[in-house]
């Protein structure tokens, strides 16, 4: 068995679409959503409404971590533009998912990112696209947990939940064989993004599930370029499947 695992897809629908080749499945992780790409500033909701020079100047107040300077702008745009945000992102993010879910193939096992808005998901998911959150599949004898969305953090993304929402979920999925996130558990090495210079957000309910139900894998991704992309944690391989959305290449897990 086979199975291919991506996260962090942000827009590339392109490389998503040949993801799950050789494989018996696709797991994908979440944020199918670009907002903008930090590395690209050109790309993404926020450059396509505002342009590249707005783009560059939000990018650097968040990544000074001048977090209340960032929201002021983006208030400030979003009154000159005069429409209404929800409206606006809404219709991009309904964009980009119709060519992240028509590129999925069959079958794709999904959970959602910080970065998605899960009521549209059901519009999308097409047969052959089972979305889990929460929840757990068989695949090969194996059995997969899934666990969707990000912590609440200044940022304020789509998809961020209170921590005690967020364990129930982990506590919901009892022993499983492979745990599958959106977010890293809460160990430094695993949530210090080395290009951004902060530490991301990890979920201390999924470090306790790992200690306490010891799955032989935790799969996840968020952090884009991680101090560590891989530790143990006992008996539990730990592994940052990768920026996809970047590097076009899924982890792949073979047993």
């Amino acid at each position: 068995m086979r199975v291919h695992v991506v996260s962090d897809v942000h827009g590339n629908a392109g490389d998503l679409a040949a993801a799950g080749e050789g494989a018996d499945a696709l797991i994908c992780l979440g944020d199918l959503v670009l907002f903008l790409d930090y590395a690209d500033h050109s790309r993404g909701i926020f450059p396509d409404l505002f342009g590249v020079e707005n783009a560059d100047l939000i990018v650097e107040l968040r990544t000074a971590r001048r977090f209340d300077e960032a929201r002021d702008l983006g208030r400030r745009l979003w009154a000159e533009l005069d429409v209404d945000r929800d409206t606006a992102i809404e219709a991009a993010v309904r964009r980009q998912y119709a060519e992240m879910f028509a590129a999925f193939p069959a079958p794709t096992y999904a959970t959602y990112g910080n970065v998605d808005i899960p009521r549209l998901w059901p519009e999308y998911a097409r047969p052959g696209t089972t979305v889990l959150d929460g929840q757990r599949v068989e695949l090969g004898g194996l059995t997969f947990g899934f666990v969707g969305g990000g912590l609440q953090t200044p940022m304020r993304t789509p998809f961020e939940i209170p921590d005690e929402e967020y364990a129930a979920k982990v506590e919901a999925l009892g022993d499983v064989d492979v745990l599958c996130t959106h977010i890293p558990p809460d160990v430094p090495e695993l949530t210090y993004d080395t290009v951004a210079r902060r530490f991301e957000r990890g979920s201390r309910a999924l470090l306790d599930a790992i200690r306490r139900t010891r799955p032989r894998y935790a799969l996840f991704g968020h952090v884009h370029q991680p101090l560590a992309r891989r530790m143990r944690i006992g008996a539990t391989e730990c592994v940052n499947v990768g920026h996809f959305a970047s590097t076009g290449r899924p982890f792949a897990l073979e047993w």
